[in-house]
């Protein structure tokens, strides 16, 4: 029988104004401070406040023996700290029960490891102190934007000290094998790798409130009957965390299924642990060959959701080549709002994609369109180009030569 292991991704990007194509050079406010904080109460308030205390309920009504993690964003503590401190207490409450580990990720939610080793760690490290500054914690296991992963990043993130990483378990390179057990990438010597169930947690995220599903209404007695009957050593449940009452609304019943969930799993004998949990109780048998990036996002489980068309490409590519001119500018400033713009929601809603996928994107996106979208950030970026030219300009520094890519992958 295996155990469990919950982890909640919870993220918030900075979207950003209509920036006029007129008014490029005339002002560097970037980022709808309006929207950004309209959108975080309304999850607060519908997911954020009441599932922090759901969980707090279960991990004293079952005397701790309930355990979860979860990988918060830099950007949406900044957000919380600035419009929603109430809520951030609301997290550091739920850390300080001892029973929720957090997870290291890039502080700015970046495709940085696909384009700049230097920037990637950089974020890395940023990310690890304000972890420690809001919560006190340093973690051990890493979980890469949207569990983008390869071999590749799993050295990576070895040499980073990290004892695991997450990824999506996906069905070509695990050619048939099972998720649920730990494995190790090749070429390294102790980094575990940690793979979601994706059609257990695709059952909680995307099909719970589905009437046409044959298993709908799922209740918490049928889930833990089917991880209870899963095969290998630790079932891998990785969801976002709006799936709580943001994405399943409440009325869905979602609410009354957690509430009851962790009980449920404790009466078939399954034990709740967490990701540093597995790495100390399980051994990586088993090797995941994993030569090309995957994630967990689309049909694809590829890069296509930030990559798939030319708009994208063009964005990514422009923002990271400033990166030798931005750090060596020295300006602290300038340097947090570039890396601002790498979040990948940006190029997440450049997509152009159709049918259900296309829908989705659509679904979290601020903007009217794929295109608008495309412009507002291309308008942003060139007046941060014209503030970094003329930082240059007055610390009369010359301009760098071009340096060959670093990336991981």
């Amino acid at each position: 029988m295996p155990d469990v292991c919950l982890y909640f991704q919870v993220h918030q990007p900075n979207r950003l104004i209509p920036y006029d194509f007129f008014r490029i050079g005339e002002h560097a406010f970037y980022e709808d401070d309006g929207l950004n904080g309209e959108v975080l109460s309304k999850v607060a308030e519908k997911c954020y406040l009441p599932a922090n205390a759901l969980f707090q309920k279960a991990i004293k009504e079952t005397k701790g023996r309930f355990r979860m993690a979860l990988s918060i964003s830099g950007t949406v503590i900044e957000q919380m700290a600035y419009h929603r401190p109430d809520v951030l207490k609301s997290f550091q409450d739920l850390v300080a029960t001892g029973n929720v580990e957090l997870l290291a990720e890039t502080y700015y939610h970046s495709l940085a490891i696909l384009h700049s080793k230097k920037e990637f760690e950089r974020q890395v490290e940023r990310h690890l102190d304000i972890l420690e500054d809001t919560f006190h914690v340093r973690p051990r296991v890493f979980r890469n934007t949207e569990l983008i992963y390869n071999n590749a990043i799993a050295a990576q993130t070895e040499t980073m000290g990290f004892d695991g990483i997450l990824a999506e378990g996906v069905p070509w390179v695990l050619n048939g094998q099972s998720p649920n057990y730990l494995y190790r990438a090749p070429h390294v010597s102790q980094l575990k790798t940690i793979l979601r169930n994706d059609g257990l947690s695709d059952d909680l995220g995307f099909r719970f409130s589905d009437q046409s599903w044959s298993e709908w209404p799922l209740t918490p007695e049928k889930f833990a009957g089917w991880m209870k009957k899963a095969p290998g050593d630790v079932v891998n449940l990785f969801l976002d965390y709006e799936t709580i009452g943001e994405h399943q609304w409440k009325d869905t019943g979602i609410f009354d299924f957690w509430e009851k969930l962790p009980e449920a799993v404790l009466d078939q004998d399954i034990k709740w642990i967490t990701p540093s949990e597995v790495v100390d109780l399980f051994r990586a048998s088993k090797e995941y060959d994993c030569h090309w990036p995957t994630s967990w996002a689309d049909a694809e489980r590829d890069l296509s959701a930030w990559t798939g068309n030319v708009m994208q490409q063009e964005a990514i590519a422009k923002i990271h080549r400033l990166e030798e001119e931005v750090l060596a500018a020295k300006d602290p400033d300038l340097t947090h709002v570039w890396a601002k713009m790498q979040t990948s929601d940006h190029f997440y809603w450049m997509s152009t994609k159709g049918g259900t996928d296309g829908n989705v994107h659509q679904y979290f996106s601020p903007y009217g369109s794929a295109y608008d979208g495309y412009i507002y950030f291309m308008n942003a970026l060139a007046d941060l180009q014209i503030r970094l030219k003329r930082i240059r300009e007055a610390k009369h520094l010359p301009t760098p030569e071009p340096t060959p890519a670093d990336e991981v992958v």
